[in-house]
């Protein structure tokens, strides 16, 4: 499938032809969902933690003496029922990853791909290049294309004026082509790739 080039101005730059099992497979939404909770939750720090009865700061004496008070009975003053007692079954440090086949993640990528192609919503652009950092040139040239949020991916690397001249944009973000995943390419409307990270996600997608 060939699409047309632009160059960071939205001029006509050539074509590209994109490989159609990278960029034309079946738009699979499970498969969408299952890899934006995998990336979510491996994303989440899991370092929540409250104090167990053996945890809390304080003696161990017991309190009362067993029978002939009339209260329940107690050990110490460390129970759940007690002020600033312990916590029972709360929250302790843990990974919240749950596990994803390598092989479903990859196809996953390929869909997201697919679904910004079939929408029309992939640009294509010959290079993310700026020739100085200023924000203002870089918003009104991607003001040009005509959207309201976009991720951009470039190559192996990313122009640090381009970085620089893009960072204070709204809604738009910028990543290399290795840092390409389902979860940004869904959560922006606009999918801009770069000839090289067509090449580069395409080697890595392919087979």
């Amino acid at each position: 499938m060939k699409v047309a080039v632009k160059t960071i101005e939205n001029k006509a730059a050539g074509e590209i032809t994109l490989d159609k099992d990278v960029f034309g497979v079946d738009v699979r939404r499970d498969l969408l969902h299952a890899m934006v909770n995998y990336q979510l939750a491996s994303r989440r720090a899991g370092t929540h933690k409250a104090k167990q009865r053996d945890e809390v700061s304080g003696t161990g004496k017991k309190p009362w003496r067993q029978k002939g008070t009339g209260r329940a009975r107690a050990g110490d003053l460390k129970r759940n029922i007690d002020r600033g007692g312990g916590v029972v079954f709360g929250p302790v440090p843990r990974s919240h990853a749950i596990e994803m086949p390598k092989k479903a993640r990859k196809l996953a990528l390929k869909t997201a791909l697919s679904a910004k192609a079939a929408e029309g919503k992939l640009i294509i652009l010959d290079e993310a290049k700026a020739k100085d950092h200023k924000t203002k040139p870089m918003a009104a040239a991607l003001g040009k294309f005509g959207f309201q949020s976009a991720l951009i991916v470039g190559g192996q690397e990313i122009d640090t004026n381009f970085a620089r001249a893009t960072a204070n944009i709204p809604l738009v973000d910028v990543l290399p082509s290795q840092g390409a995943n389902v979860y940004d390419i869904l959560r922006r409307d606009v999918l801009i790739l770069t000839k090289e990270a067509v090449n580069d996600l395409t080697e890595k997608l392919k087979g």
